[in-house]
């Protein structure tokens, strides 16, 4: 008996692949890849167009091949065909000839005419301009070429990322030039210099954040047209960053300021208001400020400066100012003609502020001088209104044990909020969900009732908005609701996966998990093969991204492929990726669980999360573990390794950011701490750094970089390199020759990766060289 039970044992204990991989089975995981799944998802968006008075057009994917375009009508709770498609078919057909189906009109995007009694739109090169009355079309042969009509009611503030920011009023716009900043007359073509003491490394409006840098000027017009809020961007005396191309003969460098932690010098901008016509430069009255945003450096609304708004009158200015170490801000107001500052409220944080997630929630209440202020002070993210003229606290708005996360409209004369949130509701707490209230707390609404993550978009008026209900396993339900109420007014579309089910799709597998305390939930997704065999054990793969930014999951909507998660499973993996302590959209001690200790990673709930996966799965076998990620991924992921060896047995790392000593400032600075360096050499970053661990690494380790990433520069994974090589540790590298930080040989990377897990943890060969995206298999 004890014969037979040893003998069942190891059949069941059987490894899922015996033999080596082959082409065949390679094209079968590529067609679980993004751009093989997302066509077969029908009737799954709704991009608005808008019109007069809250209306709308979308085009919507109907099948393969096919289509239609909705008109909306949100007042006469209409919708309908924006035309009459079988008509218009006929009436291009009789205009340009050719074959015209009426499910696939030959174009993506129209423009109404003004009375809306025709549409233009462009085929191939022609453009045709069709009635909508008798169908008949007119052809301007050429006129097509190159160009697509574009949608209707898209332009404002978040229209254009180029390098001129142009007046609320449209007749200037401003750009930098040799330092300077400098405005443009649109109709006559005069050019202004409104500076002209800018120097190189001490100009007006740079966008240079280190680890990402614009020739977009960094500046905020006022209403009236008349003032430009900016700074003197002073990087005098910070230390450099270099990159060197790739190509035959002499080398290209790339150099530019890079301040790093610790650095004796970081960028300063000294805030200044110019008034345009005159012009005159006014310098607010304060020392100069360490960085232009409570969240980072880099964070813009729209391509538009943040944590600084005008008053709708211009007459003054109101900002938070943000230390070096992200823990103290200052709410203040300027008077744009003396430069004169006045401090409002000051709040303090034991480890670092955020103002939301992802965005600015900081606002100014002008008509009745108030100020809606952001705060973790109770550990969860919520409003506040204050007096803004005695920095006097009025009163909470929001209160609670979840999160606010974005606000996303104020109305001032009723006195309301709308915004996001999250953790309110039961389930997952990361499910997204549109509430509002009013500004003394009262009547908070809930406007998206369904327990699924909530993607909204509102009408210009903001008297409705589209709401995109869904979750990673659920296909979405588009509808339009009345934004006061929430209310249905119409079922816009509901997503058509059919064709994605019959080409084997599988949905990934929401799960609960303790963290490392065994006390709190964490939450996660697992991808199993589709030709699952319980009776087996496979291999695991952790995907990672470990905060403190955002998690390893992301968005919880719905994607018919969240990246190649599903398609590596198929090889014959459980993939598994989790959201551990140390990620934001939780409480703030959740957010801030490792604060001065980024080397932790969330990697030890991971690893509690996997180990009791493994307890109800017996297919998981946890003696074949690899984990792997990119960037903050690839910094994780090697720490993996390194610092839990006998439980990751392979790893790969791409872009990693290995020691946050050497990575840009407004990043350690505010998840490390300020760099503090010790009498005996040692450092407060030592406790992350992986190239003072690398003598820990026993198993499989592949490195890559791209050559000139100039968000990450590449000597963080060549210190590992280096360290490893010291130690005598066998590993392999790919360096990418003129890739950034986004690996521009991408389909090579993540065959090479797949290569990597088969050959160590499968422990068979891949095939020679496999091409993803070659063409149709």
């Amino acid at each position: 008996m004890r014969i037979l039970l040893a003998f069942l044992v190891l059949v069941l204990a059987v490894p899922v692949h015996a033999q080596n991989l082959t082409e065949a089975d390679y094209a079968r995981a590529e067609r679980f890849l993004g751009p093989n799944m997302a066509s077969l998802v029908y009737r799954g968006s709704v991009q608005p167009n808008w019109l007069s008075g809250d209306r709308f057009w979308y085009r919507s994917t109907t099948g393969e091949g096919t289509a239609e375009f909705v008109l909306v009508d949100p007042g006469r709770k209409r919708r309908a065909p924006a035309f009459d498609h079988v008509k218009l078919a006929a009436g291009i057909q009789a205009a340009a000839g050719g074959s015209v189906s009426a499910d696939a009109l030959p174009f993506t995007t129209f423009t109404f005419s003004q009375d809306e009694r025709s549409v233009t739109f462009d085929v191939d090169r022609d453009r045709l301009t069709c009635s909508l009355r008798n169908y008949r079309c007119t052809v301007e042969t050429g006129a097509g070429a190159g160009r697509q009509a574009g949608p209707v009611g898209m332009r404002g503030r978040f229209a254009g990322f180029g390098t001129e920011i142009d007046s609320p009023d449209g007749t200037k716009t401003a750009f930098v030039r040799d330092h300077d900043l400098w405005v443009r007359d649109k109709a006559t073509g005069a050019e202004t210099r409104l500076t002209t003491d800018g120097a190189e490394d001490y100009g007006y409006a740079t966008n240079n954040a280190g680890w990402t840098k614009s020739d977009r000027p960094v500046l905020l017009w006022s209403p009236d047209s008349k003032k430009i809020a900016t700074f003197r961007h002073d990087g005098r005396g910070v230390g450099m960053m270099y990159l060197v191309s790739t190509k035959s003969g002499h080398p290209e460098l790339q150099a530019w300021k890079y301040p790093l932690p610790g650095d004796s010098l970081i960028f300063r901008i000294e805030r200044v208001v110019i008034h345009v016509d005159e012009p005159r430069v006014v310098r607010l009255q304060m020392p100069p400020d360490d960085h232009r945003s409570t969240i980072t450096d880099h964070i813009v609304d729209g391509g538009e400066w943040v944590d600084i708004e005008w008053s709708p009158s211009s007459d003054r200015l109101v900002f938070v100012s943000t230390s070096r170490d992200h823990k103290t801000e200052v709410l203040r107001v300027a008077d744009p003609e003396t430069g004169a500052v006045r401090d409002v409220l000051t709040e303090v944080e034991d480890t670092f502020y955020e103002s939301g997630f992802d965005v600015v929630n900081n606002r100014l209440v002008d008509a009745t001088d108030e100020y809606i202020w952001y705060s973790q002070r109770d550990d969860w993210g919520h409003l506040y209104l204050y007096d803004l003229a005695t920095g006097a606290l009025k009163n909470r708005i929001t209160s609670g044990a979840w999160k606010v996360l974005a606000i996303r409209h104020i109305d001032e004369k009723a006195r309301r909020i709308w915004f996001t949130g999250a953790g309110r509701e039961p389930g997952d707490p990361y499910f997204q969900y549109l509430y509002s209230v009013k500004f003394d707390g009262s009547d908070l609404k809930l406007l998206t009732p369904d327990s699924l993550n909530h993607q909204v978009t509102f009408s210009p008026s903001m008297r409705y908005f589209i709401d995109v209900a869904s979750a990673p396993a659920i296909p979405p339900t588009i509808s339009l609701r009345d934004a006061n109420s929430g209310a249905l007014v119409s079922t816009l579309e509901t997503a058509d996966i059919s064709a994605l089910v019959a080409a084997g799709w599988k949905a990934p597998i929401p799960f609960v998990t303790k963290a490392r305390d065994g006390e709190t939930d964490l939450y996660g997704l697992m991808y199993t093969p589709t030709t699952l065999d319980p009776s087996k054990k496979y291999p695991v793969l952790n995907y990672i991204y470990p905060g403190p930014q955002t998690g390893s999951v992301g968005s919880r909507s719905f994607t018919p492929a969240r990246s190649d998660k599903q398609a590596v499973s198929e090889l014959g993996f459980v993939v598994v990726e989790l959201d551990a302590l140390g990620t934001p959209m939780r409480s703030h001690s959740f957010h801030a669980y490792y604060y001065g200790n980024m080397g932790d990673n969330g990697l030890p709930d991971n690893i509690a999360g996997i180990r009791e996966l493994a307890g109800r799965h017996g297919f998981m076998d946890l003696d074949r573990v690899g984990i792997w990620g990119h960037s903050g991924g690839g910094f994780a992921s090697t720490a993996g390794i390194l610092r839990h060896p006998d439980f990751y047995k392979v790893a790969v790392s791409g872009a990693g950011n290995h020691d946050n000593a050497s990575y840009e400032d407004d990043w350690g600075e505010k998840w490390q701490g300020l760099l503090v360096r010790n009498e005996d050499g040692t450092t407060s970053y030592d406790n992350q750094a992986n190239h003072l661990i690398a003598g820990n690494l026993k198993g499989k380790l592949l490195l890559a970089h791209g050559g000139l990433d100039g968000n990450v520069p590449p000597y963080n994974t060549l210190l590992v390199a280096e360290a490893l090589m010291n130690a005598g540790k066998d590993f392999d590298m790919l360096i990418f020759p003129n890739s950034g930080h986004g690996f521009r040989q991408g389909n090579y990377w993540t065959r090479r990766r797949w290569d990597y897990f088969v050959r160590h943890l499968l422990g068979v060969e891949p095939p020679k060289e496999y091409v993803i995206g070659a063409g149709s298999r």
